[in-house]
This record gives C-alpha cells, structure tokens and sequence, in this order.
C-alpha cells in the first residue's frame, strides 16, 4: 500500500503539490491522471524519496522508501525510459541493481525472459529504442519481485503487442495482490486497464473513486431506454423530469435520459407496468469524463486557427 498524508512540495513560489492525501491499495491498478504540470511526476518522486516533501509524508507498506534496507524488494518503478548507462547491457545493469539490494543472480535472467529481452541482454543499453528501453526498466521494477510497484508512462514507446503485453501485465500483477500505480495520458488504456483512478489538476486532489464511477458521474453519461408503447415512455419521462432528469427523444419509441440511473430508470417502468425493449448505460468515455474534470486545472492551452490547421 502507499498512502499519502498532507503531502506538498514547494519550489520557491511554486506550490507542485498541494495537501495530497489519500491511499493506493493493494489488488487494484490504480491509474495516476493530470494535466502536463498537474504534479503527478513530483509525486511519485517523493514517494521513492527522490524528492523531499515540504510537507507531510509518503509511505510505501508504512514506512518511507529511504528507510528500507533492500528498497527493491519493497517497491519497484519506472519513472523514465532508458534512465541507465548507455554502455552497459541489459544483464549487467540489472546484475548490478540485484547485488545491490542482496537479490539472486538467477532472477536477473527470469525478469529478462518476463520481458521479452533475453535474446538482447548482452547488447549495450544505449542502442536499445525507446521501447526495449521501457521493457528494461520494467524487468527493473520486477527485479525484487515486490508488493508495489509504480509506472509512469510504461507504453511509451511500445507497438501494440507491447501495449497489450504492459496492460496484461499490470492486471497480473494487482490480481497477485500487489499495489500497482500507473500514470498515463492514454486515456484509452486507462479505460482497459485501471480499477480505480486518481486524477489531480495544479498539485491539488480532484477525484479519488473506482473508474465505473467516474464514468457515470460525467455529464456524457446517459440511460438509453427502447419500448414498443410511446404514450407509457412519455408517461416515464414525465415522471423522471419532476426529478430533474433530462430526457432526449430518438425516436418515438427510443429515449436518452441524463440525471439517472439503469436502476431507477427499471424500477419507475417496472412501477408503471410498462414494457422495454432495452435499458442501458450509455457510458462517457475516460477521455469525456477526465477533460471535464480537468477543465480548470490545464496549465498550458492552445488554439489553432482554421488556416494554421489546414
């Protein structure tokens, strides 16, 4: 588990985080979401005590990174593509990190093999693309097989077959029951991937709650309702809007309804006696739901005119 208590870094007048506190289970990929600036990197970084914070605390399975004596069986992470030396090749770079924290030389070839670089490992890192480079550094994180781990942007770089295999992976991971952390702003990914989401804007905490329910709680959400009798759906809607419930007509027998929910949407119909054909979820997708959340926390916007987009 990681949890986050007050947490607030300041760099001179700039405040990059601001009194995050909050928790990241166990069991579940978490998904780390914020505009560029937002402060996501800052946050990680003090959780593995790269940065210090100017207030409160980060705790990985309760104690600070720094105060662990075999930090990589305790948490592992890639906060940047090819961060290692150039000359090295992959066995040796991960040879050196496992000796460091009193790990067995034959896990370095059983990481090699879980990301796709054993026929590589001797090739010097510095002629690795982007993409082997991020397969590195997650052998990396693994390498101490532990209970958490954290990834910030991890498919950069990847093909498809890459992406699949990292979205695969961290669902492996979190059902073992470990604490996976990802930052992304691949919004679809997200969607495929992540369990709960934790979305910050300007250093400061805006959602903190299971994806399903992020996607239900944005204004794109709708309930769509299909039956054979017009006069019993306008009866439906008639009752619904003395709730505030916004209906949108299709057709006469097809309806879009805003404000509600699939559950009280059945029960009004089933109530009146009247007979569906359909009733589903309509669901915004992450992308919808996440821009606006974040409407007034991006840092850096653009335009472009119709004659600079041509």
């Amino acid at each position: 588990m990681i949890t986050l208590s007050g947490l607030t870094k300041r760099y001179g007048g700039t405040t990059a985080v601001a009194d995050l506190s909050l928790k990241i289970e166990p069991g579940l990929v978490t998904g780390f979401l914020g505009p560029n600036g937002a402060g996501k990197s800052t946050t990680m970084r003090m959780i593995l005590g790269l940065d210090e914070p100017t207030a409160g605390a980060a705790l990985v399975s309760g104690r600070r990174y720094a105060e662990f004596r075999h930090p990589l069986r305790e948490a592992g992470a890639v906060l940047e593509a090819k961060s290692l030396h150039p000359g090295r090749g992959a066995r040796s770079h991960l040879l050196a990190m496992a000796r460091s924290n009193g790990i067995p030389r034959r896990r370095v070839d059983e990481v090699l093999g879980l990301v796709g670089l054993a026929d590589v490992a001797g090739k010097r890192a510095g002629t690795y693309s982007l993409g082997m480079g991020q397969r590195l550094g997650i052998a990396g994180a693994l390498l101490g097989d532990p209970p958490v781990l954290m990834f910030d942007e991890p498919v950069n770089g990847l093909d498809p077959d890459g992406v699949r295999w990292v979205r695969e992976l961290m669902r492996s991971l979190a059902a073992e029951g470990r604490t996976v952390f990802v930052s992304s702003h691949l919004m679809s990914e997200m969607e495929m991937t992540a369990d709960r989401l934790v979305v910050i804007g300007k250093g400061r905490l805006i959602a903190d709650a299971p994806i399903a329910e992020i996607l239900a709680g944005s204004s794109r959400h709708r309930v769509k309702v299909r039956g054979p009798h017009a006069e019993g759906l306008r009866e439906l809607v008639a009752q619904l809007e003395r709730h505030g419930v916004r209906a949108e007509t299709v057709s006469p027998g097809e309806l879009l309804l805003s404000g509600t929910t699939v559950e009280a949407v059945g029960e009004l119909a089933h109530r009146l006696g009247l007979l569906l054909h359909e009733l589903s979820p309509q669901d915004a997708t992450l992308e919808q739901a996440y821009m606006e959340l974040t409407a007034g926390s991006v840092e850096f916007t653009a335009s472009v005119s119709q004659g600079e987009a041509r």
